[in-house]
């Protein structure tokens, strides 16, 4: 289950959009209102419309879901402002949301693109995903170049299947999903203010279609057409050929302006909005915020002493590797960015505020099949213009400002832990023998290994989709459950006969089976908390005492934060914890292997990635060989 409508910008982005002529054309039309003229979007206005759960259904699975963290009269305090809450403030919040409910396609989605994203003032560069490719065969750059062309000629395949609204509906169980996700990873970026970010994006319908992407190579950011005059893709070798020109035109590092976009979104808001009063940053700014996608030309994976190559790889995807490799060789405020480096690393970064990974996943997926396929769809365009470098002048404030990023992104570099897992034992296929949920079991995984670390459960976030609704992006599933810290305490208590302890691991995966089928239904708890406390905010009310008690902060304290990306290929996602002393998991469960990535926070005494990878793959086993003892099930 990963772990995203139309944009309401604020006073403050505002400002950033008049001061583009070009951004006023560049619309969020609303989604849901889009023409209809293929299958992609044939059933988008028939999917219902995200329901406001029941006031008393929240508040129950709320205490629920609380009660392996607290102790006793924790529990019990928690439990008397629950039911204030339920008596008093609860149901007039209930009602205003349930009416905004009634004005909006989601009475959600405005809120968390904001909140979520546009309001934060953190680095895209910790928040963004990563997402690592199998590693290429091609080595060096002349074969680099090649095989950028491939993969850029795989993605206009993709596209022109987007465009012509010809990719097939996502489905879950069956159920159609919402495809506003996958429309907006192209064309689309993501804009610095000093206050509140925006974000545009240019629809299929629009008739002045972006035919170019951003190349960047040694820090020099060009813009490069892919199409031609007559709106016809480019083939691979006229892509090559367009590649070479701005590598034989960038051979010597320039400026590293793209280290700008790592830095906290108030400093790059600043420096914008100043560089953005010279005509010719303006129009290069302007030109990125229109391509088609980034794509960088990166050099060979740098050595390093501490983790694998995979996990350096995986970090590369994350950060670009700080000041002295590829992090100033990025765009990293791009929906969706390509990293290529020149010894077969490939990587991609998302910008998170419209999609979540599944719709990356499609797109990356797409593109790997299609590299596999390895012949030219196309025999080529008339009238290709040449790639066209993007020039910036830059002040001495901004030079320092740049300098200041260059500092800051090492930081985040040298904080960042990174460690890969390819559990080769079994996957999936054993446990749907064992007639369990994957992604359930491997919850449960995740919450024996953390509670043999530490002793104590603690708060998972896991990613819950709410795509079967318009314009739904995710709610919170609650992995710790009082029937997971039951199964993770009696696991190894050597008074429990094994074959109750497999009775509990069942029961544990089945009480996750369970609240993923409430959250995905648009019955969780999470993001209708959220709802009524933003209702209470934008009324002019004091926020309720129930959000400021002890309990709603160690329930939403996730030092676990995870989600299930699955990709058809030995492929992975990743991200960093969302809390200093926690871990991101994301992981791939392929019919014979899981395919996982840890993260951590090396500043962090309480967290260690490597450490954590052991404990899961240990879990793994240990609970491959109980069911196999004690229950019916084979290797």
């Amino acid at each position: 289950m990963n772990v995203n409508g139309a944009s309401s910008a604020g006073p403050a982005a505002n400002d950033v959009v008049k001061a583009s002529n070009l951004l006023s054309k560049m619309k969020l039309d609303e989604p849901a209102r889009l023409a209809v003229k293929g299958r992609t979007f044939s059933v988008q206005t028939s999917l219902p419309r995200l329901p406001v759960p029941a006031l008393e259904q929240t508040l129950n699975r709320y205490l629920d879901t609380c009660r392996p963290l607290l102790d006793d009269q924790q529990f019990k305090t928690t439990s008397e402002l629950v039911q204030k809450f339920k008596e008093k403030e609860g149901p007039e919040l209930q009602k205003l949301l349930e009416e905004r409910a009634t004005k909006h396609t989601n009475w959600l989605s405005d809120w968390w693109k904001s909140v979520a994203y546009l309001d934060s003032r953190l680095p895209v560069v910790v928040v963004n995903p990563g997402f690592y490719m199998p590693r290429q065969s091609y080595r060096g750059k002349q074969e680099q170049i090649d095989f950028t062309a491939r993969l850029l000629a795989g993605l206009l395949d993709y596209k022109i299947m987007l465009d012509e609204q010809t990719l097939p509906v996502d489905t879950m169980a069956g159920k159609p999903l919402c495809m506003v996700q996958h429309y907006q990873l192209l064309n689309a970026c993501r804009i610095p203010g000093m206050k509140k970010d925006t974000h545009v994006h240019i629809p299929p319908t629009d008739a002045n279609q972006p035919r170019h992407i951003t190349l960047i190579h040694n820090n020099h950011i060009f813009s490069m057409d892919v199409y031609g005059s007559q709106g016809k893709p480019l083939s691979i070798s006229q892509l090559r050929a367009q590649i070479q020109a701005c590598v034989d035109h960038s051979k010597v590092p320039t400026d590293p302006v793209g280290i700008l976009t790592t830095m906290d979104r108030s400093a790059w808001g600043k420096a914008y909005h100043d560089m953005a009063k010279d005509k010719t940053n303006k129009a290069s700014f302007e030109n990125i915020q229109r391509s088609i996608v980034a794509v960088s030309l990166d050099g060979p994976l740098p050595h390093v002493s501490d983790g694998s190559d995979v996990d350096l790889a995986a970090g590369i995807s994350l950060h670009g590797g700080g000041s002295k490799f590829f992090s100033g060789n990025r765009w990293f405020d791009k929906t969706l960015q390509f990293n290529i480096g020149e010894d077969g690393y490939v990587s991609a970064n998302y910008e998170h505020t419209t999609a979540e990974g599944p719709a990356v996943i499609g797109v990356m997926d797409h593109i790997l099949n299609f590299l596999e396929k390895k012949k030219d769809p196309w025999l080529g365009a008339p009238d290709v213009q040449p790639p066209k470098r993007l020039n910036f002048n830059l002040s001495e404030k901004v030079k320092q400002t740049i300098s200041r990023g260059l500092d800051d992104i090492d930081s985040n570099v040298e904080d960042t832990m990174i460690r890969a897992l390819f559990f080769k034992d079994y996957g999936k296929n054993f446990i749907k023998k064992a007639k369990l949920s994957p992604d359930a079991y491997i919850q449960v995984a995740y919450q024996l290994a953390y509670f043999r670390m530490y002793g104590q459960p603690c708060a998972t976030y896991e990613s819950g989709s709410l795509r079967r609704f318009q314009l739904g992006r995710t709610d919170t599933i609650r992995s710790c459950s009082s029937a997971s810290l039951a199964f993770t305490r009696g696991m190894d208590d050597a008074s429990v006969d094994p074959s109750a302890k497999a009775e509990l691991l069942r029961a544990a995966v089945q009480a996750h089976r369970q609240y993923t089928d409430f959250t995905v239904n648009g019955q969780a708890v999470d993001r209708h908390l959220l709802g009524l406390k933003l209702t209470a905010l934008e009324s002019g009310r004091d926020i309720p005492e129930l959000f400021m008690d002890l309990a709603f902060k160690e329930s939403t304290h996730f030092r676990l934060s995870t989600s299930q990306v699955a990709s058809q290929h030995e492929a992975f996602l990743c991200f960093v914890p969302v809390v200093p002393d926690g871990y991101g998991l994301c992981y791939n469960p392929r019919e014979d292997q899981l395919v996982l990535c840890i993260t951590s926070f090396n500043n962090s005494p309480q967290t260690d990635s490597g450490k954590l990878r052991d404990a899961v793959a240990q879990a793994f086993r240990d609970m491959h060989s109980l069911l196999v003892d004690n229950t019916n099930v084979g290797n």
